[in-house]
């Protein structure tokens, strides 16, 4: 990891269009390819203010050009991923099999995950991320952490595996869950996704915000989970680099999210120029870590549905 980073660190990279050279290389992309979810989590800081989607074979060309500017992993969230199963299974296939990436990852929220959808395309993913804030379903229901308040979500976690609540213990569970990282984040506020209605947010994580000390404690709670990977507001802060559905980067450095330009308006020179990207607050929250799937454990029959 050290070479990794230190290399990285040393690279000059050119766009195929001739332009200025990368202001930062794009190792890690995350990928918000739409904004609708069937949650309404009220700490979410990617809310639905549209259904617009690119078509796919212009996303495919953005990420042509992102992997031409050394992007080595991409990682799609959402909105629900999973609302357009087709959609996402095509670009992770397109990404392993044309871009040769090291690695596909996805974060959603398991209520939508199928068989036949990880027959077609689980061969093209190296990780899958399934959030889980709590344990409690009362919880879950009372964040919006479940579809129609049915507050079955911790059943659907659970099934695909094999609110933060901060004094909430999560050990057992995540015992048997057994995950190979376990990333817990401290609740953000961005203004215009999350603040409230005053400020143009369609999601309030005002009440669900905790002190730094309360994270402190509910990491200490768990320090004997050796999968645990915490991250902190200001771990968080300007250390991804976050596309949206027009394939923009999104700069968080004015506690909003703001649009950049189009990569495909004016390459991945220039839209990284507007992202707002912290290249060593990446580094230091452990960006880079082990994101390739191990291939061998493709006929573990514990892996099956």
């Amino acid at each position: 990891m050290n070479w990794l980073q230190s290399t990285l660190g040393s690279v000059k990279l050119f766009n195929v269009s001739g332009q200025d050279s990368l202001p930062v290389v794009p190792v890690s992309v995350n990928y918000f390819p739409h904004r609708k979810c069937n949650y309404s989590c009220d700490f979410c800081f990617h809310t639905t203010k549209n259904l617009y989607i690119l078509p796919i074979d212009e996303a495919k060309k953005g990420l042509r050009l992102l992997a031409q500017a050394g992007m080595k992993k991409l990682n799609i969230s959402g909105g629900e991923p999973f609302l357009k199963p087709d959609f996402i299974g095509e670009i992770f296939r397109f990404c392993k099999e044309e871009l040769h990436l090291e690695s596909c990852s996805v974060v959603n929220n398991g209520s939508k995950v199928t068989e036949k959808w990880m027959d077609t395309y689980g061969r093209y993913l190296d990780v899958m991320a399934i959030s889980c804030d709590s344990f409690d379903a009362d919880v879950n229901v009372q964040i919006g952490r479940s579809e129609k308040g049915t507050g079955n979500h911790v059943g659907r976690v659970f099934q695909v595996a094999e609110c933060l609540n901060w004094d909430e213990d999560m050990s057992a569970s995540i015992e048997e869950l057994a995950p190979f990282r376990w990333k817990v984040f401290q609740v953000l506020l961005l203004d215009s996704e999350n603040t409230g209605q005053e400020t143009g947010s369609l999601r309030d994580a005002r009440k669900l915000v905790i002190k730094d000390e309360q994270f402190k404690a509910f990491l200490d709670r768990h320090k004997d989970q050796k999968c645990l990977v915490p991250e902190d507001n200001q771990s968080m802060k300007d250390s991804y680099l976050n596309l949206d559905e027009e394939m923009r980067f999104l700069s968080c450095t004015d506690g909003g999210k703001t649009p950049g330009r189009s990569l495909l308006q004016v390459g991945v020179a220039l839209a990284l120029a507007d992202a707002g990207f912290d290249e060593q607050a990446f580094f230091d929250r452990g960006g880079v870590f082990e994101w390739t799937r191990d291939q061998s454990s493709d006929n573990d029959a514990s892996l099956d549905w």
